[in-house]
């Protein structure tokens, strides 16, 4: 490591703490990636910014006067945007819910959390690999990409591949198998 440190230096050194940095957030972004199976660190800087810059335009939104009409509209169409993605997760979300929007909401809504709370899959990483592995269509659209965003009405177009072999055992096990694709 080098020379044993001088009296003065351990004292300047005392109060630093090198293992937790301010710019760490508390580690809370590991915490979160891990928690939402998040691979790739861009994505949560991504969802980072994203919930940065909502924030900071509700902010200069209620700088407005109360009855400004640019303002009423403008809350109105952010408002009814998030609640139709889901990110809100309440009934009637407000303006004031948007100074409590997370990166753990945006979150919530990647295709393999909605699979795991849907129970296509029984844990999020379980999901994520049916996901990259071609299994999951949304709509008539098959989907390769974990981290993609599903809205509330996505949900119900949310299943499984036609030639999927986890389609068809899904299928044996209900019994509900046709004779006619095999």
């Amino acid at each position: 490591m080098g020379r044993e440190l001088k009296h003065h230096e351990k004292k300047l050194l005392k109060k630093v703490n090198f293992q937790d940095w301010k710019s760490d957030q508390g580690h809370r972004d590991a915490k979160v990636m891990r928690m939402y199976h998040i691979q790739n660190r861009n994505d949560y800087e991504k969802y980072n910014k994203l919930c940065g810059s909502i924030r900071q335009l509700a902010y200069k939104m209620a700088q407005l006067p109360a009855n400004d009409p640019l303002r009423i509209k403008h809350e109105d169409m952010l408002m009814e945007k998030l609640d139709n993605m889901g990110v809100f997760g309440i009934k009637d979300p407000k303006v004031s819910d948007l100074e409590k929007l997370s990166v753990a909401a945006f979150c919530r809504r990647r295709l393999p959390v909605v699979m795991a709370r849907l129970r296509m899959a029984p844990t999020v990483p379980d999901a994520s690999k049916f996901v990259e592995q071609g299994h999951v269509r949304v709509g008539p659209n098959l989907v390769t990409d974990p981290s993609m965003l599903i809205t509330k009405n996505m949900e119900d177009y949310l299943t499984w591949v036609d030639g999927s072999k986890i389609k068809r055992r899904i299928q044996e096990y209900k019994g509900s198998v046709d004779d006619f694709e095999a």
